[in-house]
Formats: C-alpha cells, structure tokens, sequence
C-alpha cells in the first residue's frame, strides 16, 4: 500500500467533462448533473483501506443533503485486471451491498481520472457552478469516525450553499495510488 497525497490544483477551474457506464448498466456525463448546486466526484475503489474506512461517511454525506443541493458519483479507475476487487461484478456488488444512493462509474481507459489530476482513492473534487470549489479530505480523522473534529467536506458544500468563497486552506486527500493499467 503507497500512500499518497492528491494534487494540489487550482481552484475555480472547470468540471472535466466525462461519459461513463456504471456498474448498473446506466451510463452518465456530466450534463446529467446540472441540475444541482454542488457536484462531488469522487475517485474511490473497493479494495483500498482509505476508502473503505471513510465510504459510509460518504453515502451519508450525500444523504444529509437534498439532490438539488449535492449531487454525488463514484469513479473507480483501478486496473481490474490487476485488482479484480476492483472489477465491474465487484464493484456492483458493493454499491448494491452499501445502498450508495448515488452513480459508481467504471473508469476502464483511466482517461477520466488523467482529466481530472487523480491520484489517490479516495481523492474527493467538489464543484459548485461546474467550478472546482475545493479537493481533499473528507474530513480530518479517516481512521476514527468518533474522533473527527473538522468536516471539511460538508463545510465545503454548505459554502457552496451559502454562496461563500471557497476556502484558501484545503487539506489534501491521502490514500492508496490509483491502479494505473501498464
């Protein structure tokens, strides 16, 4: 396990535009979340201890918040080849399991992953009007739920709500290397 930090990128740029299938065998863009005021994507995996100790935090996350506030999508972009944990029958079986509430998308020529600057699973970017608004943590214990102090994710998404600026300090994610296909 590598643990990496994800990239510090400028804030204001705009959302990637990306088309994907799902595990469910839907298929979403961007342009399918327009309707909302935030719009979180967020690259995890199923078999990465980072993500698996913060991914109920997550779907409760976007349950605190109505749809036309917080939309939310998981991209996986793992080599399922090298990490068949990762692979589409695995992944589905997961978001069925865990009840996600929102689209896990299949990443499969990683392209998605290079447009947005991903790193790390998980590495969370928020948009508010299709506009990077901020990228990092969840919050600031990923080991101990009962110990978090500081949301940073949800406080940036009431900013986004509130019409506020984005926050200057963001803490970057931390977790495993996404799986790059040789």
């Amino acid at each position: 396990m590598v643990l990496l930090h994800s990239k510090d990128l400028r804030l204001g740029e705009p959302c990637p535009d990306f088309s994907l299938p799902s595990v469910d065998e839907k298929h979403f863009s961007l342009s399918d979340f327009k309707h909302t005021k935030a719009l979180l994507v967020a690259f995890i995996c199923n078999h990465c201890p980072y993500v698996k100790a913060i991914e109920s935090r997550l779907i409760a996350l976007r349950r605190a918040f109505d749809e036309k506030d917080l939309s939310m999508v998981a991209i996986c972009s793992n080599d399922s080849a090298a990490y068949p944990a990762d692979s589409k029958p695995e992944l589905f079986k997961r978001w069925q399991e865990k009840n996600y509430g929102f689209p896990y998308l299949i990443d499969a020529d990683q392209n998605v992953a290079k447009s947005f600057d991903a790193v790390c699973t998980p590495d969370l970017f928020l948009f508010g009007n299709e506009k990077l608004f901020y990228h990092g943590q969840l919050d600031d214990n990923w080991q101990n739920e009962s110990q978090v102090k500081h949301e940073y994710l949800k406080d940036a998404i009431k900013d986004i709500l509130l019409e506020k600026a984005p926050q200057k300090d963001q803490k970057p994610s931390i977790g495993c290397s996404i799986k790059w296909s040789r």
